[in-house]
């Protein structure tokens, strides 16, 4: 049997990311901004059969180095278990008003 691995796999994170991309608000106002319709040629987004035309929305300012977008999920939010204390809901919430554990 396979061990299971400790950390979440990179893939997984990026694919995440990248899902959580192509659901957000961010990303489909931008569509309806351009009004479906490609900025630099003016086509037109299509999914009409033989006909079919996809958009793609760029990041004009780059998302930059992708290993270090990752790099900075696994130093934050996926971190090691042993930075992470198991609380209630009410704890939690005290922890972030008075910064104490």
């Amino acid at each position: 049997m396979a061990k299971k691995l400790i950390t979440t796999p990179r893939s997984k994170a990026r694919a995440a990311i990248r899902q959580l991309w192509l659901r957000s608000r961010e990303r489909a106002s931008a569509l309806k901004n351009a009004e479906y319709k490609c900025e630099k040629c003016g086509v037109k987004q299509s999914t009409a059969k033989g006909k079919e035309v996809k958009l793609e929305v760029h990041h004009n300012n780059g998302i930059g180095n992708w290993d270090a977008v990752l790099d900075s999920i696994y130093r934050h939010v996926l971190c090691d278990p042993k930075h992470l204390t198991v609380v209630c809901k009410a704890c939690h919430t005290e922890i972030h008003e008075t910064g104490e554990l």
